[in-house]
């Protein structure tokens, strides 16, 4: 039940990272086709770069989840059996704290926004704990996720996110065009 609703969360937050993704596109068209037309979208440029922090945070756990974060392997790659298993373990502690640091000062920096009701500067004023959300809870759910990861390893099971290794070369080309490399 928890993994379905951790699972669930985690493609949330990637829907939602598309659709703000959706949104900058929409802000720009407008914001483009707008001018020689004599459309003004006020404090369009705003809410184009909340929309960007949106996408970047929300969509960060999808991405670890399945293993399309970008991860530096020289290292791991070298080792096998418990040496690889203690490395990796290391390593999902070690991203569990900085994403956990990051994550709490968000949290912070969001409540204190709430709290003396900043408002933005633009044309139009928006309460900034709103467009700030998108980053602290995008960093909130990674932490989930990293947490989440590091519990199914240290329960003796192999990482979800690293993908097997491609037996042939045309499994190699096959991933390098599935992720646009």
């Amino acid at each position: 039940m928890l993994r379905k609703v951790l699972d669930c969360l985690y493609l949330g937050a990637g829907w939602l990272a598309g659709l703000f993704l959706v949104a900058i596109f929409v802000l720009m068209m407008v914001l483009s086709a707008g001018r020689p037309l004599g459309i003004n979208l006020p404090a369009g440029d705003d809410f184009a770069a909340w929309c960007m922090a949106a996408t970047a945070f929300l969509g960060l756990a999808h991405t670890f989840r399945h293993g399309e974060m970008i991860r530096v392997g020289l290292l791991i790659d070298l080792f096998g059996g418990r040496t690889r298993r203690a490395i990796e373990i290391a390593c999902l502690i070690v991203g569990c704290g900085f994403i956990g640091y990051f994550a709490y000062h968000a949290m912070v920096m969001n409540y204190q926004t709430w709290q003396f009701n900043d408002m933005s500067t633009g044309v139009i004023v928006v309460p900034l704990w709103i467009p700030q959300l998108g980053y602290s809870g995008g960093l909130v759910i990674l932490l989930i996720a990293f947490v989440d990861e590091l519990v199914h390893v240290l329960s003796g099971n192999d990482p979800r996110y690293e993908k097997p290794k491609p037996q042939t070369a045309e499994e190699i080309v096959e991933r390098a065009v599935q992720s646009a490399v």
